[in-house]
């Protein structure tokens, strides 16, 4: 193996990746920060979730908003829905894998919340089962994919579809569009300068 035309071929589709999504995504992700914006002014709170990879994001951005990002500053409430075993486990097994997500939209959901849903094929029935339902119950829905955005645009009001087809650039792009949410969301809020 040539690791140096390996690290060389990883960053270069990193960076593709990354000047694909900037060039793509600018307006949607300006959308789903006044979401989330108007949802926190109006004491609602912004909830992740994903499986696996998406799954660490969604813990990860959760614990910017509540704890801080680049500041100390008031919490912004916010959870990652797959935090908690007993819940995962026991919906899993008394109402199908498929329903670890939605299940907890209905107890913690409010109209106005903000749902966003990881899903990097954006075709995780899981995700997608929460989104519904987060619809159905007045929540805003928010999806993070990439692909094609598998059938993440059909049940989210908003979708920030990474345009690349490779699951770890995804990943990455995932992560850094939701950091950067965190610190425009803090500042929109006004609670950092």
């Amino acid at each position: 193996m040539d690791v140096a035309a390996f690290w060389k071929a990883e960053f270069t589709e990193h960076h593709e990746a990354a000047r694909r999504t900037e060039a793509a995504l600018g307006d949607a992700f300006a959308k789903v920060l006044a979401a989330c914006v108007t949802s926190v002014r109006a004491g609602g709170k912004i909830m992740f979730f994903g499986n696996g990879g998406s799954a660490a994001d969604a813990q990860h951005l959760a614990a910017e908003l509540v704890v801080r990002y680049k500041k100390d500053r008031a919490p912004i409430p916010s959870l990652a829905l797959s935090t908690d075993t007993s819940v995962l486990t026991a919906g899993g097994n008394d109402l199908g894998f498929d329903q670890i997500f939605a299940r907890q939209i209905e107890a913690f959901g409010r109209p106005g919340d903000v749902a966003i849903g990881i899903s990097t094929s954006g075709k995780s029935p899981n995700v997608l089962a929460a989104l519904k339902r987060a619809k159905a119950l007045g929540l805003v829905t928010v999806a993070f994919g990439g692909k094609d955005g598998g059938d993440l645009r059909d049940v989210a009001d908003h979708v920030l579809v990474v345009p690349c087809d490779t699951t770890a650039r995804i990943q990455e792009m995932h992560i850094a569009i939701g950091q950067m949410l965190c610190g425009a969301i803090e500042l929109d809020l006004g609670l950092v300068s």
